[in-house]
């Protein structure tokens, strides 16, 4: 059976949220502040509207210190509870484990090989949705946390067996997600608070 890969594509990008651009209640309240700290309630109704349970320390962070900072800040929007200005997280894929790049390697470097040509309208337009599916996916299961700028984002992996790590989003430039590390190791959400919220793969 052939993929419809544009209503795939489609379906997936529907996961995205653009209405948590507009402030807070608390910002509204008092500006330039740091969000405070949520009760165990609070984490609770986000952890069940969203579908996943925090990572320990980042759900530590939550309760006993604040709901943002210098990363985006967590709050209940008009589409229900998520990340303020967050419009790169696909919601609905929060659930699925996110993919270690070994993964999808094979796949990825396949389908650049065989991209048609420009003239061939109807393939090229089915072959970019293919890629697109394939972008959406490598990010499944990771809240985009913190914005770099220049199209770097640094991710909180809540899903799968590296939940709990943060990883680099910097496909703007080179096309890798990559893993941040400290002293040959993962670096966990309560490694990366301690170290500025600043660390970059390389």
């Amino acid at each position: 059976m052939t993929t419809d890969w544009n209503a795939e594509y489609r379906r997936l990008l529907s996961g995205h949220r653009h209405g948590h651009i507009g402030p807070p209640p608390w910002w509204r309240d008092h500006p330039g502040s740091v969000p405070p700290p949520f009760s165990e309630a609070e984490v609770r109704e986000a952890e069940a509207d969203l579908g996943i349970t925090f990572p320990v320390e980042y759900r530590d962070h939550l309760l006993r210190h604040s709901a943002g900072g210098k990363m985006k800040h967590l709050f209940k929007g008009p589409q229900g509870w998520g990340w303020h200005g967050d419009t790169d997280t696909n919601y609905d894929l929060l659930s699925v484990p996110f993919p270690h790049p070994d993964s999808y390697a094979a796949y990825d470097d396949e389908l650049g090989d065989r991209e048609p040509p420009r003239e061939d309208e109807e393939a090229w337009a089915a072959w970019d949705d293919e890629c697109g599916v394939l972008e959406e996916r490598k990010t499944a299961g990771a809240v985009y946390l913190q914005e770099g700028g220049c199209g770097f984002s640094t991710l909180l992996v809540v899903t799968g067996p590296h939940r709990g790590e943060m990883w680099f989003d910097s496909r703007a430039t080179c096309d890798l997600i990559l893993p941040l590390k400290l002293h040959g190791r993962p670096v966990s959400f309560a490694d990366w608070v301690d170290h500025g919220m600043d660390l970059v793969p390389w």
